[in-house]
């Protein structure tokens, strides 16, 4: 069978498996991270121009600097380490050292699942960084005791897909019909999420990544002391969904937007992405902290904006943790 051909029949399977549809979480998280098929493990072109989306630190290094000096005024006296979770091609991971300054630097940990993105980040970084396959690995490389920081991270873990219908919330799966990809809407246990607590209109959609919320617990209690930066696009919950009634969900193919049925097509050759709800990362993580955008960040490290941020100065949020 061709490629294409393999995946139709992945799909056929997985849908009889599961009894006749696929809930969104699992096709997202198939989608993105199969080992032969996922977009992020074998299917991604590059970040920047040439691949299909564009990050802000590909595009100017005031993220870098900002960064950076928060990680210096978090750091702890004598040897620290640093360690950033999905690092794309390591370009921003380059940045942050150069901006920490060799007599500053500390032990750089990278942790990475994605293999394309890993062989990237060492051809660029070499025997500057140690990489790992978890959080929890890097932590115990560290005793516990670590500053970490990610960017556009949150957004990328699969999320269950809500929908209120006749006061009820019925939860999105997928079913593969005649070459078409139709909606289903089942009855399911809500997870644990802030999106529930608001009075919604009929028809609104909201997205819970649940597996950012299971993902957080394997490994939150091994960090014993530091702080955290959190880096996304996103808002607080109920402003997340304000003129959005059906949802944050879209593809990204060669820097095209798909949303819709759209963002659907295309299984493992687009980027899928929501918006994150750092009112839920507040409540899952429950540590102090606060949440800014992006350009009240970068002000308060006295770093000055750039032209090429424009929107995203508001857009992207940034979350500030301390243990």
């Amino acid at each position: 069978m061709s490629p294409a051909e393999d995946k139709r029949q992945f799909l056929r399977d997985l849908q009889n498996q599961l009894g006749g549809s696929i809930p969104f979480e699992r096709w997202m998280r198939e989608a993105l991270y199969h080992p032969q098929f996922g977009y992020y493990t074998a299917g991604i072109r590059a970040i920047g121009r040439r691949g299909d989306f564009t990050t802000w630190p590909v595009l100017h290094d005031s993220l870098a600097r900002a960064i950076a000096r928060w990680a210096l005024d978090h750091k702890p006296a004598g040897r620290w380490h640093l360690i950033e979770i999905g690092a794309g091609t390591g370009e921003l991971a380059a940045a942050v050292l150069r901006a920490v300054g060799w007599w500053n630097r500390p032990r750089y940990h990278i942790v990475e699942i994605s293999p394309p993105l890993r062989a990237e980040q060492q051809k660029r970084l070499g025997r500057k960084v140690q990489w790992h396959d978890s959080v929890a690995e890097a932590l115990a490389a560290c005793h516990g005791e670590a500053v970490l920081f990610s960017n556009e991270l949150v957004d990328a873990f699969p999320c269950r897909i809500f929908r209120k219908k006749d006061a009820a919330w019925r939860e999105l799966a997928l079913r593969m019909d005649d070459g078409r990809i139709v909606e289903t809407w089942r009855e399911t246990p809500r997870p644990e999420s802030t999106a529930f607590a608001h009075e919604w209109p009929e028809g609104q959609r909201v997205e819970v990544p649940e597996s950012f919320h299971r993902w957080l617990q394997e490994w939150l209690p091994a960090w014993k002391c530091g702080a955290m930066l959190t880096i996304d696009y996103g808002d607080s919950c109920p402003a997340l969904y304000h003129r959005r009634p059906h949802g944050t969900l879209r593809a990204y193919a060669h820097h095209q937007r798909l949303e819709g049925a759209e963002a659907y097509a295309g299984f493992g050759l687009r980027d899928l992405t929501v918006d994150v709800n750092f009112s839920d990362l507040q409540n899952w993580i429950g540590l102090a902290s606060e949440v800014s955008t992006l350009t009240e960040f970068l002000a308060r490290q006295r770093v000055p904006g750039h032209p090429s941020l424009a929107g995203a100065g508001d857009a992207f949020k940034v979350l500030t943790q301390t243990r």
